[in-house]
């Protein structure tokens, strides 16, 4: 699906305020799979298109491995949304959603942190395609390399 930009923000402003719909009822301190199920449950009832858990299948080389990937919810064929319920978000985990969406052709996702007692500071938007993402990105797979 080809998305502008302010299409962009629409849509990621409505699935942050689903995800805080969620974490103002349900707090922080649960399990990432209760977050995952609550918030389809308000994706859906703010009738939000997304699907869960959808395989992302790996290929190294043009040749199929044999593990794979699944992405907690792909939000109107576009936006790739990766729960976490972490004490704090580190640089691996935008580096990680950075591949999904590498891996899926996919521009931007969101990685929302249920474990911030403020949602607001569990979240990141990350877009595919910027230099300074992609830097970041490579910053942090060398820091936990080491």
């Amino acid at each position: 699906m080809n998305m502008e930009a302010r299409d962009f923000d629409r849509l990621t402003r409505r699935v942050i305020g689903a995800a805080m719909t969620v974490h103002r009822t349900l707090g922080p301190g649960l399990l990432e799979s209760a977050y995952q199920h609550c918030l389809a449950i308000e994706l859906e009832e703010q009738r939000i298109e997304f699907q869960p858990q959808v395989p992302l299948p790996l290929s190294y080389r043009g040749r199929a491995l044999d593990c794979s990937y699944r992405l907690d919810f792909v939000v109107e064929r576009c936006l790739v949304l990766e729960i976490k319920a972490v004490e704090a978000l580190a640089p691996i985990h935008q580096a990680q959603l950075l591949s999904y969406l590498r891996m899926g052709g996919y521009k931007v996702g969101l990685l929302i942190n249920f474990h911030e007692s403020l949602l607001k500071n569990g979240l990141r938007r990350v877009v595919n395609g910027f230099p300074d993402l992609v830097s970041s990105a490579n910053s942090a797979l060398s820091a936990s390399r080491r």
